[in-house]
């Protein structure tokens, strides 16, 4: 259905309003950062640290100068100084030391890419280097207990007597699971494009939020947050690597800032992305879990690790979401830090949830299998009815309707073999087969963010508020929400984002951009509504109300709000090899009112195969020795193709939150991937009875112990 067939439909929320977008984009239209180049732009090319801890000794700029074209070079010596604005990856060029293997220790500045490539790899940098220390474990000595973790969560929480009840536990599980170092590796590579002109810095930059970025670069650089514009209106996907400024930002400013007048542009090689895009910290969740006779938990410990950077603190929130799935009166829950000679880890689609529900659904599986409970029932049968964290109730929690629904259309239990053989197809082995099951949690958030709406003449309206659209489709569910707000057909609407010259809006992550900025939208043309029924007059110009949710969000009751999931899995392992083969999943969310099926179809599917990728393929190589990971490509570090993902089935509950915005719907870009991962290696474990429990699932995990039992 296009918008034109939509003409007419007041508002159209609700309808599968197809990408605004979506035909530039396909057509190659869309312009991304990197794709502009104003007359006279220059590039620039990060050199990276070839040590993985240490001190520059010398530089030798000569040589990189000498080359043809080269305008700039920049290292610690020249670089221009910068202001601390929180976030020790963007002190670029401040220092000599070297805090990681593939740091930037200078930028070569010139006239075309291939000159400022060539001039770089002639650059000569000499160290004095130490061995690093990468090496993430339970028994780290670096390891020590954040004040808080991601997000502002407690580091801590302990409810009860978990030691207690465990000794007295009818059933346990003692277990530790791993996930490796995950790279984000959107399709579009970080850049920006950095001009000077006049006293205005014009930056376009590939940014989940162009607000966040202003404002850094206002600190950095001390300069009036008002003299600085940021712009990012086609971002080919980020899933929280481009959810916080990054060095090449500020590598481009500076430059600019040394060549007044003249953009410079600096994008990132998929190599380079690995170490200065952020990543998915590794992970390591010991679980110990204690349930009765009947299979009621009496004690859950989730006890996680994970490393960060000398330079800059990111604790990832691994435990936080175990304080809300399952009810059991006594509960524990820690996080302990390593602060290693490794990039900055940062956001990476569900941080925190997405782990840490993999080591859960993961043991809970194991506790199915001690007391002779089916999964589902297992699950089921520990539904809390408050939030178990906080005892507040959950705005809305449909948990145990998704596992019945998803139960009902994959087949559950008839789909599980319990490793049966089954022929293999046209004689090329043998084959077991296998179901798994996981639920999936994520928070419902809304944040402060503002918006502007002006009705013009002719009856049409310009909507403009500095939303990122990172592949989601949210301007075109933004133009939806304001159309069904203004009570006018959607083709009347135009809609202006990721703009920091618009009001300020959240940033485009934690599931919770179309809750933020629509309830903004939804606000001002609201507003703007009343004023003209009541008979303001249009001025040529038009009339225009601005507003942000300041109020609204301070005043909103204190509800845990959630939204759940339930994802089934279908594994084929093939007994010869090894290989598994995902040939079927079923996800079914309760995810608040969905304002597009179409647009959220696509997140669903995206993140499933996220999920399916992470259980199966995605595993960053630390070589130790640099603490550098060796595959930092995408021939090395595979990740899911079209070949991989089976037949995927989505489903949605017709639900409807009040408690979170005025439009009813939650954030629906991270529910997706928490709980698939476990889903997969429950359903190997139950085709082959063997649990792997390090990520990813690989033939060699595998074929020891089928050797070893005679298959």
């Amino acid at each position: 259905m296009s918008i034109q067939e939509l003409a007419g439909t007041p508002g159209a929320l609700g309808e599968p309003l197809p990408r605004l977008e979506g035909h530039a984009k396909v057509t190659g239209a869309a312009r991304y950062a990197a794709e502009h180049t104003p007359s006279g732009t220059l590039y620039g090319w990060p050199v990276q640290a070839t040590v993985g801890r240490g001190r520059i000794r010398s530089i030798d700029v000569e040589a990189a100068e000498a080359f043809p074209g080269v305008r700039l070079v920049i290292t610690s010596a020249n670089a221009l100084r910068l202001a601390d604005a929180g976030d020790g990856e963007l002190l670029v060029l401040q220092s000599d030391r070297v805090a990681y293997r593939r740091q930037v220790v200078a930028l070569v500045v010139a006239e075309t890419a291939e000159e400022a490539r060539e001039a770089a790899a002639a650059l000569v940098v000499r160290y004095a280097d130490e061995a690093p220390d990468s090496l993430l474990s339970t028994t780290q000595p670096a390891l020590y207990a954040p004040e808080k973790v991601n997000a502002g969560f407690a580091t801590d929480s302990e409810q009860g007597y978990v030691d207690a009840a465990l000794a007295t536990a009818a059933h346990t599980v003692d277990v530790e699971y791993a996930t490796p170092a995950l790279f984000n590796n959107p399709m579009e590579p970080h850049a920006t494009v950095a001009r000077l002109v006049g006293d205005r810095l014009e930056v376009i930059d590939s940014s989940q939020g162009t607000s966040a970025v202003k404002a850094s670069l206002a600190t950095l650089f001390d300069r009036d947050p008002e003299s600085i514009r940021v712009r990012a209106e086609h971002v080919g996907g980020g899933f929280g690597s481009k959810g916080s400024p990054r060095p090449c930002v500020v590598l481009a400013t500076m430059a600019a800032l040394m060549l007044p007048g003249t953009p410079v542009k600096v994008v990132y090689t998929r190599q380079m992305m690995f170490a200065l895009a952020g990543y998915r910290t590794p992970t390591i969740s010991r679980f110990r879990l204690g349930a009765g006779t009947d299979g009621r938990l009496t004690a859950i410990s989730h006890q996680a690790y994970s490393q960060t950077s000398t330079v800059q603190e990111f604790a990832e929130q691994t435990a936080e979401v175990t304080r809300h799935v399952y009810a059991a009166p006594n509960r524990l829950t820690t996080h302990r830090v390593a602060a290693l000679d490794v990039p900055t880890p940062r956001w990476m689609r569900a941080p925190g949830e997405c782990p840490g529900m993999y080591a859960l659904e993961s043991a809970m599986d194991e506790l199915a299998e001690a007391t002779g409970i089916d999964p589902v029932e297992l699950r089921i049968l520990n539904e809390p009815s408050v939030d178990p964290e906080s005892g507040l109730e959950f705005s809305s929690r449909h948990l145990v309707e998704c596992l019945r629904r998803g139960a009902e259309l994959f087949g559950w239990p008839e789909r599980r073999r319990g490793g049966r053989p089954t022929d293999g197809a046209q004689g090329r082995g043998r084959f077991l087969t296998g179901a798994g099951v996981a639920s999936s949690i994520y928070p419902a958030m809304t944040q402060v963010s503002g918006a502007t709406v002006t009705a013009l003449p002719e009856g049409r309206y310009e909507v403009g508020v500095n939303a990122t659209d990172i592949g989601t489709g949210a301007r075109t569910v933004l133009l939806q929400i304001a159309a069904d707000a203004l009570g006018v057909p959607a083709e009347t609407v135009v809609i202006r984002i990721a703009d920091s010259d618009l009001p300020k809006a959240s940033v485009a992550g934690g599931s919770s951009g179309t809750a933020s900025w629509g309830w903004a939208v939804t606000k001002a043309c609201t507003r703007l509504r009343a004023q003209l029924d009541q008979g303001a007059p249009l001025p040529p110009e038009g009339l225009s109300v601005t507003v942000d949710t300041t109020e609204e969000v301070g005043a909103m009751a204190e509800r845990a709000r959630f939204a759940f999931g339930a994802q089934f899995a279908e594994v084929r392992v093939d007994l010869d090899s090894g290989e598994i083969a995902v040939t079927r999943m079923t996800g079914v969310f309760a995810a608040g009112r969905i304002l597009n099926p179409r647009t959220a179809r696509s997140q669903f599917l995206g993140a499933m195969t996220m999920g399916i990728s992470m259980a199966l393929h995605e595993n960053g190589e630390l070589d130790a020795r640099f603490g550098d990971y060796a595959n930092h490509d995408l021939a090395g570090y595979h990740v899911a193709v079209s070949a991989d993902v089976p037949a995927i089935e989505v489903v949605w509950l017709p639900e409807h939150d009040d408690a979170l915005a005025p439009m009813g719907g939650k954030g629906i870009g991270e529910i997706g991937i928490v709980g698939a991962a476990a889903a997969v290696g429950n359903a190997v474990h139950d085709a082959t009875g063997i649990r792997v429990r390090s990520l990813p699932i690989q033939p060699d995990s595998l074929l020891g112990e089928l050797a070893q039992r005679g298959r």
